[in-house]
């Protein structure tokens, strides 16, 4: 059995397999190091360009010139810059960074950007309809009032259109607020409520009902007490109670 071991532990094959075995996994390793070396770019660095108020195309060209890719993130708008005008990036200009890393932009839009409107009409007050319109960039023109309750917004106009929550306007158009001037117009209708607690009687019965009253007099009965009773009544003094009238007495039965 030794023997038998022996034999196959020294020979070629047995050794060759080990020698081919050790050659693959050398070849494993050194491809697998250089090929992450290549695939990551290791030891290869470029630096941002700066691309911000450049024009979409001449930023293109100058990010794909380093090996960089470009995407547009986002757009925004600026009265005062051309279309299609970089305005932001990022990475920033100056930092240190692979080819291959993705440049992110964010360009001015070539028309103005139109955003729904909240709803604000009659739910809300002036004061927190304008803070709510300023907050998302539209533009407030002067208001007006209509007659309503006080500060209270009951709808907005743009451009002499009237508008609805959820319709989408451009921020550089002036919205006018309709806002209520605490008058009430005269072809309103009034709704009246009979609760059962007023009483609208004649002037001169209610000032009569607003004079003082005097309290009542109660004379306590000093004499002393008698067969009659005494009178308790208010503002009394000894007048006899009236007694009932006398009933007259049933006729006798007639005898048998």
């Amino acid at each position: 059995m030794a023997n038998h071991f022996l034999k196959k532990f020294l020979s070629l094959y047995f050794w060759g397999n080990i020698l081919a075995m050790a050659i693959i996994v050398v070849l494993l390793a050194t491809g697998l190091k250089y090929g992450l070396d290549l695939y990551t770019r290791h030891g290869q660095t470029v630096e941002v360009p700066n691309v911000v108020k450049k024009t979409f195309n001449d930023a293109e060209d100058m990010l794909d010139q380093l090996h960089l890719t470009v995407v547009v993130s986002d757009t925004d708008y600026v009265k005062t810059l051309p279309p299609n005008t970089v305005l932001e990036q990022s990475p920033s200009a100056g930092d240190i960074v692979k080819p291959g890393r993705i440049v992110y932009l964010k360009i001015n839009s070539p028309s103005t950007p139109k955003r729904p409107l909240p709803d604000i009409i009659d739910n809300s007050s002036m004061r927190d309809a304008q803070s709510k319109l300023s907050a998302i960039g539209f533009k407030l023109g002067e208001t007006e009032f209509i007659p309503g309750e006080r500060e209270w917004v009951y709808g907005i106009k743009c451009a002499g259109k009237q508008l609805a929550s959820g319709d989408k306007v451009s921020v550089e158009d002036v919205l006018i607020l309709q806002v209520g001037d605490g008058r009430r117009n005269l072809t309103d209708s009034i709704t009246y409520v009979d609760s059962g607690n007023y009483y609208f009687g004649d002037p001169e019965e209610d000032e009569e009902e607003n004079q003082p009253k005097a309290r009542p007099h109660y004379r306590r009965q000093t004499e002393s007490r008698s067969n009659s009773a005494p009178d308790w009544s208010v503002g009394a003094t000894n007048t006899a109670v009236p007694t009932a009238p006398d009933v007259p007495a049933a006729p006798p039965t007639p005898s048998e």
